[in-house]
């Protein structure tokens, strides 16, 4: 009898079952933004080829919740999986990435025209404090700090939409457009200042706390088009190798 009632513990929900179960997904978010980290930023640069094991030692997390992640990042196009062979971060095609700009023009109308209709107390609330933030940083800001701050704005008006589709299909081409925007401010000469990327940004927030629904598309549509400008820059200005890294460089350079 001791026996039968101490093989009905192992399985009971409320004796870490749960918990554990917690603290995979928990691992999963957490490698799954560190990854992100690391690509929008360009310490994963595009094109490298690595494995499991270094994402693994460049993260800190195991083998399980880097494996997990590796795999949405590959459902993302963002890395490539060769069976056998390891994982490379997939080059950056500016011209697909520009076609997909007009997806996601059309996607963020719909999405944050949905979020002035629906936001919450407690969501404009949090518009109106990172629009402070941003109005008072926004001089100092450095595009590593901006990108965290744009992770927080896009995370809100998701939740603030209320429509969890909309979250898996937005969440790879922010990280897309997170990364072309790091690379435009930080590489691209004369380009630093991001003004014109806050000012966007801040028109959103104020537009969203205030539940002004064609002011906020409208403020959408404008980053959109500030977007596009960067890859105007981008494709006469930008070395190659910047968006691919297995490319040589030329002799001199």
């Amino acid at each position: 009898m001791a026996r039968r009632k101490n093989a009905l513990e192992v399985v009971h929900p409320d004796k870490g079952g749960a918990p554990a179960r917690q603290n995979r997904v928990n691992f999963f978010e957490l490698a799954y933004q560190r990854i992100e980290d690391l690509l929008v930023n360009c310490e994963l640069k595009p094109g490298r080829a690595l494995t499991v094991q270094e994402l693994q030692h460049l993260t800190g997390f195991g083998r399980t919740p880097v494996h997990a992640a590796v795999n949405r990042f590959a459902a993302d196009t963002l890395i490539i999986i060769h069976p056998r062979h390891g994982l490379q971060i997939a080059p950056i095609d500016l011209a697909r990435e520009r076609l997909l700009l007009a997806l996601r023009r059309d996607m963020e109308r719909f999405v944050i025209r949905l979020a002035a209709e629906r936001a919450s107390l407690s969501h404009r609330n949090q518009a109106l404090h990172i629009e402070r933030v941003l109005r008072e940083r926004h001089d100092t800001l450095s595009i590593d700090d901006f990108n965290k701050l744009d992770r927080r704005i896009d995370a809100l008006i998701l939740e603030a939409a209320g429509e969890p589709f909309l979250a898996h299909t937005l969440r790879p081409l922010h990280t897309i457009y997170r990364r072309i925007g790091y690379i435009f401010h930080q590489h691209l000469p004369g380009h630093t200042d991001l003004a014109g990327t806050i000012n966007a940004h801040l028109a959103i927030l104020h537009a969203v706390a205030n539940r002004r629904l064609e002011s906020a598309v409208a403020a959408s549509d404008a980053l959109i088009d500030f977007m596009d400008q960067m890859f105007e820059a981008m494709e006469s200005g930008i070395d190659p190798g910047l968006l691919d890294c297995s490319i040589e460089p030329l002799p001199g350079t």
